[in-house]
């Protein structure tokens, strides 16, 4: 099956994701504890963490920190500036590793870049880490930056609904936008801290340290004017998109800033209304899909029909959501396996499960991806399978050759580019 891009459309033309090169098993959890605390293992608290880490059904969570060198005299929390410096340093370079393969596979070089979208819930330092990436990856001083806080998990598709909206505003200005979005957590930071109140409230279960992980991930929207420009089959096209607050959720879900780091409060009420979300959120863009392009059958396209790229805040919300729009394992398998592989990353998550899924092979035609966070607040995108002919699937090494040229000046330096030669499959040497 051919298709073509269309100047007023928007599509997804890259997308990568990065993780840290440490992790720590479901079973390796209770020992980082015990070797943290030896003398709290005991606390009602801890215990209720240990019992939560055994249900959580991930397999293993990415990290920046060595956990195997942690003791007792680990167990202080860092102050929130050293905690910040962190971020500012490994945080930025995994994201700038996760923006380069992103850009690569887009085609789009540095001087490309006409705009950036950032967003993060692990870190308030000014400037903000966007323009510390953008300076990583040596991009002109006139991109035009956006940093977005203070939505948590539901962060990836607030960033990828900014983008969009930046890249129509383009079109509508008969400009071409080449629109470089990133996320990156870095929880890990907070693991101590969230630990040490685990200790003294014996009340409360506090979960973050037992489900949540670091990583980045990228995407580089561009609008139909410079799809033209760069001749290479997009991945994604983007159909609709929407953002909703539940009424009277504030209290549901918050990450306060507190000396030591920042706190998770999550509470029992999240997963229930999460998945209740989801269907008005569903149903409002379905209608909006099926007034713009006048056909009756988006209105009444079932869940059933489209691949899933949900969040995985949690086994009960993947369930959950399941069960409320009557889909199988295979609707959410990217869902699922981000998830028992990785736990959750926060706002970055969505982002990677988008990514995984389209590794699956071709799966169906159009993909929800939808993501939820402080508010208690629900992101939702509609897109669209970018098929090529299979003709114009296949490239010679020489035009990848020229391509991989044409682009070394986003390649961090000499080990990078045969990378990507590696990946591609071409010979030779720079």
């Amino acid at each position: 099956m051919g298709s073509s891009t269309k100047a007023d459309s928007l599509y997804i033309t890259g997308l990568a994701h990065e993780y840290p090169p440490y992790s720590f098993k479901q079973d390796q959890f209770e020992d980082v504890l015990r070797r943290l605390r030896p003398d709290d293992v005991t606390s009602a608290g801890i215990q209720k963490l240990i019992d939560f880490n055994r249900k959580t059904g991930i397999s293993s969570r990415p990290t920046i920190f060595d956990y195997t060198t942690w003791d007792k005299e680990s167990s202080i929390p860092p102050p929130i500036d050293e905690l910040s410096r962190l971020f500012r340093t490994v945080g930025v370079d995994l994201t700038a590793s996760a923006c380069r393969k992103a850009m690569f596979e887009a085609g789009v070089s540095r001087e490309d870049i006409t705009h950036v979208v950032a967003v993060t819930c692990t870190d308030t330092g000014n400037p903000g880490y966007d323009l510390l990436v953008c300076q990583s990856l040596r991009l002109h001083s006139g991109v035009a930056r956006t940093l977005l806080h203070g939505v948590g998990c539901a962060g990836g598709l607030s960033a990828l609904r900014a983008a969009a909206d930046l890249a129509a505003a383009a079109t509508h200005r008969g400009r071409p936008a080449r629109i470089l979005v990133f996320a990156c957590e870095l929880c890990s930071l907070f693991l101590r801290c969230e630990v040490e109140l685990a200790c003294r409230d014996s009340e409360r279960l506090h979960i973050a340290p037992a489900l949540f992980s670091d990583a980045a991930a990228a995407v580089v929207v561009c609008n139909g004017l410079a799809v033209g420009e760069m001749g290479r089959p997009p991945v994604f096209e983007l159909l609709e998109w929407g953002s909703m607050v539940v009424s009277g959720t504030v209290e549901c879900m918050s990450y306060l800033t507190e000396p030591n780091g920042m706190i998770a409060n999550i509470t029992k009420d999240v997963p229930k209304t999460a998945i209740g979300a989801i269907r008005p959120m569903f149903d409002q863009l379905r209608h909006t899909l099926g007034m713009t392009y006048k056909h009756r059958s988006w209105m009444h396209a079932p869940p059933s029909k489209f691949d899933w790229a949900i969040h995985p805040g949690g086994a009960a919300i993947l369930q959950g959501a399941q069960r409320t729009l009557h889909l199988t394992d295979d609707h959410i398998r990217a869902s699922l396996e981000v998830y028992r592989s990785y736990g959750n990353s926060s706002s970055p998550t969505v982002l990677i499960v988008l990514d995984k899924l389209r590794q699956m092979g071709e799966g169906r035609d159009h993909v929800v991806a939808t993501s939820f966070g402080p508010g208690l607040a629900i992101e939702m995108c509609v897109m669209k399978r970018f098929k090529v002919l299979k003709s114009s699937a296949h490239h010679s090494d020489q035009d990848t050759t020229l391509f991989i040229q044409h682009l070394g000046c986003c390649l961090a330096g000499p080990e990078e580019y045969q990378e990507m030669r590696q990946d591609l499959g071409v010979g030779g040497s720079r």
